[in-house]
């Protein structure tokens, strides 16, 4: 994956920030949607973390029809994802987004490390507020796609194709079928 922009890390100065991105926003499409000025930076790693699914307060996903995905610290454990470059204008969309308003997710700032070892501080999300509950096939699908995408380690990308979804079999919106088809094109 080309390198795009993203020698300075530091990024938190002037126009732009990093964000870590573990859920489906690792899919292109999918960040895209509600955030324009997002720039691939790097795959890296949260250490201390572990993937997690739930309902936000309990309530299931009106979007997803499943568990979304939450990290939680773990000793040991690691979680691996995006970094993305993007410009301040989109920080409230991105918060929107994340449901930062609703109480969904909490801002959180983290270290990850690069694949070569470099610590970059990035600002991620997670719920605070949650029941674990799998996540639907087709959320599960946009992050599985997200992660091949953007070629993240495959020992990670088995342990998220080994989840097991819901057994929601209803359909999500056009927006995200529509995402999915184009993750399912650029991804073969």
């Amino acid at each position: 994956m080309a390198n795009s922009g993203c020698q300075d890390l530091r990024g938190q100065e002037g126009e732009s920030f990093l964000y870590f991105a573990y859920g489906s926003n690792l899919l292109t499409e999918r960040i895209h949607l509600r955030n324009p000025s997002a720039a691939f930076c790097c795959v890296a790693r949260l250490q201390d973390y572990k993937l997690d699914f739930g309902n936000s307060q309990g309530k299931t996903s009106e979007t997803w029809h499943g568990g979304i995905a939450t990290i939680f610290q773990s000793p040991g454990d690691e979680v691996w994802g995006v970094v993305w470059k993007m410009n301040k204008s989109n920080l409230s969309s991105l918060d929107k987004q994340e449901g930062v308003k609703s109480g969904t997710y909490v801002p959180i700032e983290v270290n990850v490390y690069t694949q070569e070892g470099k610590e970059i501080t990035c600002r991620s999300y997670q719920m605070k507020n949650y029941e674990s509950a799998p996540p639907s096939p087709q959320y599960k699908k946009v992050i599985c796609l997200g992660a091949k995408e953007n070629g993240l380690p495959l020992e990670y990308q088995k342990k998220l194709n080994a989840i097991e979804p819901n057994d929601y079999q209803g359909e999500v919106s056009e927006e995200i079928e529509d995402i999915i088809k184009k993750g399912e094109t650029k991804v073969q």
